[in-house]
């Protein structure tokens, strides 16, 4: 049995006893981090240069770094109330001020999104690696302590889960010889325990850290854009009853989830807004209707994703994810074919024997599966000779004898099939919500949520014939950050190799669609991003690095509509392309392909995509912005009501300020601004319930009596912010 203590510096004296002075040391992703247990790592490495430390992990967290003016005084009370107690990664702050030391290496394989960008020592130590090979590079730069935030249950004594994050540990286990590496836990008592694959006997730790409360990292849930809306309502329409999702992490995961629930719950509704974003038009009728659809979900969705995304539970509120799949190939094949139902029928047992599903004889791991699945009643048995039910009858144990299957049939065959999950994942981070929901599921529901290692998930072969039979109609969606005419996709760095984010699994998946019979890849792509002067288009005609080779194009979706590049020419893909990017870029995406003869020089962007435009995306869909069908935060938000009122303003502030020459003019407009309460045409009367909320605002963010000119310049800004977004967030 492991040692169990409170003592972190404990943990480091048995480290020191075990390994010496040379750790090398991986750590779980995002929620699996034991930042405790990490902590006391870096904090004896960083006071005694003796001792050699290599860190391996990847999508570090610490709360948000405070800022000054009125970024401070927005994120200063929000950072507190969000994340309480989170105890900070050192390493992380250390990295931050660029004093990491020299017998020190922090190597990460994905960056959160932005976070690293010319940070030096992070950018060299970086480890390009996809998901599935990440278990592999460990193994190959020698790691021997593996560190992993567990789950308890008091149900379950003599057990603990590694709940969020089965992904790499489980693949690390199977590939390093025990007495090669040391495993040890920090128990959290507020991470969902998840069972299956993540549940682990105590036996398997050799160290268990308790009694250090760990909150659980709540990632704020964002705004979602129009642009992102857009996108998200295209991608919706390619999702195919019956099938499988995967999606990425981000505010487009966001918006198909979003559009895939009211898909299924407001059809009328959903069908307008596809109405209006002319979708006929920007998504071919053929490719939606082969491939997608927009009718409601009748059989329902089953996710194999990486990532365990807050979307997927909407979608199982909503009774879309539904579908359950087993672990078992026969059956599951059986029951794709229409040969056998959910609901077990009499002549379920011939079924599976006349298709080869039952043994001759039954045996302990035959009999496991049928009572596993419901098949066969608890209280099942059977020896060599015979078998015999729970309510006291036997026959010989001779399955090819249709007699003994009757008689099965007749006193241990089980009502419906058991076991079933409509979820397979590797991962989850998400918000407190998210957390919540999971802790507060009946056992049973939360195994149909099955958390399972990196290379089940993100790859086939190792079960190829199991998943082929699970994942129909896969339908794996995910975001990149630049597209290329020649359909190259761009995700995880930028021409200097400055690294972004990282390859993560979507190379994985876009393979795997390519693989499968009936999958596709979808990646989303907003056509532009900034503004003014600078706005930049996201499909270039080439680029010095790719993340998905051109030869695995797909499915391209932006805000303005839909391309299917696959199987397509050259010149037939950067047309489709052109087709969706933004027109301010189009006629020198057009130019470029010509001058490199990939393009007929006659060719001209068809009328319906020449007004792809900032103002005709707002347009389109601004009805239903206004009526409050397109909430800024479609799953609810962390934020209240006055500060997600603070963040449009704030961001509207940004926005101006883009220039030297705007920060002056918007200087000089707060200075000239009317007194409060704002009158004129944009203005709130005093006592409204606007002008309530605007007070609230400044109350919000410390500034009802500005001291210093600093302050009261703070509050004019505010107030001119305030002043030009509150109109519009009213229906």
């Amino acid at each position: 049995m492991p040692v169990l203590s409170t003592n972190s510096d404990e943990f480091v004296q048995f480290v020191r006893q075990r390994l010496g002075n040379h750790w090398i040391v991986g750590a779980p992703l995002a929620l699996g981090k034991p930042n405790h247990l990490v902590n006391a790592l870096y904090l004896a490495a960083r006071a005694d240069a003796s001792i050699r430390l290599e860190l391996f992990t990847a999508l570090s967290l610490n709360p948000p770094k405070l800022s000054t003016g009125l970024k401070q005084r927005f994120l200063g009370p929000f950072i507190k109330r969000q994340f309480g107690d989170y105890p900070r990664l050192e390493y992380l702050q250390d990295l931050d001020r660029g004093t990491v030391p020299n017998n020190i290496s922090i190597s990460e394989f994905y960056f959160r999104s932005g976070s690293r960008l010319h940070d030096r020592h992070a950018q060299r130590h970086y480890v390009s690696s996809n998901y599935t090979h990440v278990a592999r590079d460990m193994q190959t730069r020698g790691v021997n302590l593996l560190v992993q935030m567990v789950a308890v249950d008091p149900q379950r004594p003599g057990y603990y889960s590694l709940a969020s994050n089965p992904d790499v540990t489980l693949d690390l286990r199977r590939r390093i010889p025990r007495e090669n590496l040391l495993f040890v836990g920090q128990i959290n008592a507020e991470l969902p325990y998840m069972g299956g694959d993540a549940e682990l006997a105590a036996a398997e730790f050799d160290w268990l850290l308790d009694g250090h409360p760990q909150p659980l990292f709540a990632v704020p849930r964002m705004a979602v854009s129009t642009q992102d809306f857009l996108v998200g309502l295209h991608a919706s329409q390619l999702v195919r009853d019956g099938g499988t999702l995967q999606l990425g992490i981000g505010s487009l995961g966001d918006a198909v989830s979003f559009f895939t629930v009211m898909r299924h719950k407001d059809n009328r509704q959903y069908r307008d807004m596809l109405k209006a974003a002319r979708a006929d038009a920007r998504c071919a009728p053929k490719l939606r209707d082969s491939w997608g659809g927009d009718q409601a979900f009748e059989r329902g969705l089953y996710a194999a994703s990486e990532m365990f995304m807050e979307g997927f539970l909407h979608l199982r509120a909503a009774g879309v994810l539904k579908r359950n799949v087993y672990d078992h190939c026969s059956l599951q094949q059986l029951l794709n074919q229409g040969l056998i139902n959910e609901d077990l029928a009499p002549d379920s047992l011939d079924t599976l024997w006349t298709h080869g599903a039952l043994p001759a004889r039954l045996a302990e791991h035959s009999l496991a599966w049928l009572l596993r699945f419901g098949i066969l009643q608890p209280g099942t048995a059977c020896n060599a000779r015979s078998i015999s039910t729970a309510h006291g009858g036997s026959t010989t144990n001779d399955l090819s004898d249709p007699g003994v299957r009757s008689f099965l049939t007749q006193h241990a065959l089980g009502k419906k099939l058991t076991g079933g999950v409509v979820l397979h994942a590797a991962f989850f981070l998400g918000s407190q919500w998210m957390y919540d929901t999971l802790n507060g599921m009946s056992r049973d529901e939360r195994s149909r949520f099955h958390m399972t290692d990196v290379a089940r998930i993100n790859q086939l072969y190792g079960g190829e014939e199991l998943d082929r039979a699970q994942r129909l109609e896969g339908r794996f969606i995910n975001t990149a950050m630049k597209m290329t005419l020649l359909g190259a996709a761009v995700s995880d760095q930028l021409s200097d190799g400055q690294v972004v984010s990282g390859v993560g699994g979507q190379y994985n998946f876009v393979a795997m669609a390519h693989a499968l019979e009936r999958g596709r890849s979808v990646l989303m792509l907003r056509s532009c991003r900034g503004s003014g002067r600078k706005a930049a288009s996201n499909i270039v005609w080439e680029y010095p690095h790719t993340t998905i080779p051109r030869h695995l194009r797909d499915i391209v979706v932006t805000e303005y509509g839909v391309a299917d590049l696959r199987g397509a020419q050259d010149e037939e893909v950067i047309q489709r392309l052109i087709c969706i990017a933004d027109n301010r870029w189009q006629e020198e995406l057009r130019a470029a392909a010509v001058k490199a003869g990939k393009l007929d020089t006659a060719w001209t962007v068809p009328a319906q995509f020449r007004n792809n435009s900032p103002r005709w995306m707002e347009q389109c869909l601004s009805a239903f912005r206004r009526s409050g069908a397109l909430p800024d935060y479609p799953f609810g938000s962390d934020f209240t009501s006055e500060e997600q009122l603070l963040a449009r303003a704030l961001t509207y502030l940004a926005s101006l300020g883009d220039t030297r020459m705007h920060r002056l003019i918007l200087l000089l407009r707060a200075v000239v601004l009317p007194g409060w309460p704002p009158r004129g045409r944009r203005g709130a009367p005093a006592g409204s319930d606007q002008d309530i909320m605007l007070r609230a605002c400044i109350s919000r963010m410390g500034l009802e009596n500005p001291g210093s000119w600093r302050e009261k310049l703070e509050r004019r800004l505010l107030e001119l912010a305030l002043v030009s977004c509150h109109a519009s967030t009213a229906p």
